[in-house]
């Protein structure tokens, strides 16, 4: 079985993926800011090298897969906090992680976007700009501007969904995969705060997929069981929409 490091692992989806993981038997490596192997605040430079030090130190520098879950969302108690861990959190980890994978012979990660991100496709945010040039200063300057947490947190998932399709070319032609689910509204503790916002709540509820429900942990813990199995050998750089329709129902010509 594989060795597998999942970031916020605790709870929300990051739970249901460590549930599905080792319910097949993979050894886990759980990464969150309390209560996990690799207790680590991703928001910050000095907490992704320590969550990067300490995951080496767990897998003796060979991993076989990379789950990243980490995130918040619009009701974060900083725009900033949401650039941090959404982006930076994500892209420094894998990073740093790299040459693990590769060690494993077939390493694979996926990453957590989100349907929102799909939002910035036609018009990318500068603060995505800023993200994807490695700028985090600027980003954060651009975001604390803005006051739109909604616009930063799809700025967020926009550019770690670019990070993950443009790696994913360089990692084929070693062998690894990466790819990308974008999940619609799913019932986690971060979509009840955003239902429960004064600012946001009633666009949130409103904003229902064709299905006419939100998705479960669980579902989207099946798409990752996907990702990394072999049935997916030949899927790499995609991005999965696992969201009950969401963007077919809002970019139904663009794909």
């Amino acid at each position: 079985m594989s060795i597998i490091a999942v970031t916020g692992a605790a709870s929300g989806i990051g739970a249901a993926v460590c549930n599905h993981l080792e319910a097949a038997g993979h050894t886990l490596i759980r990464v969150d800011r309390a209560n996990a192997d690799v207790n680590a605040d991703l928001s910050t430079s000095d907490g992704r090298r320590a969550a990067v030090e300490q995951t080496l130190a767990a897998c003796n520098n060979q991993l076989d897969a990379v789950v990243a879950c980490a995130g918040v969302g619009v009701t974060a108690p900083s725009i900033s906090l949401i650039v941090g861990v959404n982006y930076f959190g994500v892209t420094e980890y894998i990073d740093g992680l790299e040459e693990a994978l590769a060690a494993s012979g077939k390493g694979k990660a996926v990453i957590i976007g989100s349907v929102a991100g799909s939002h910035q496709v036609e018009a990318p945010h500068a603060m995505a700009d800023a993200m994807l040039n490695n700028d985090e200063a600027e980003a954060c300057r651009i975001a604390e501007a803005s006051q739109e947490p909604h616009t930063t947190y799809a700025a967020s998932k926009y550019a770690v969904t670019v990070y993950g399709r443009r790696k994913s070319i360089a990692w084929g032609k070693r062998g690894m995969r990466l790819n990308i689910i974008a999940p619609g509204a799913v019932e986690t503790p971060l979509h009840q705060a955003s239902k429960d916002d004064p600012r946001f709540g009633e666009a949130v509820k409103n904003f229902v997929a064709p299905m006419g429900r939100s998705g479960v942990p669980d579902e989207i813990a099946d798409g990752v069981d996907f990702l990394l199995s072999d049935h997916s050998a030949f899927v790499n750089g995609s991005v999965l929409f696992i969201d009950g329709g969401m963007d077919a129902m809002v970019r139904s010509t663009r794909f």
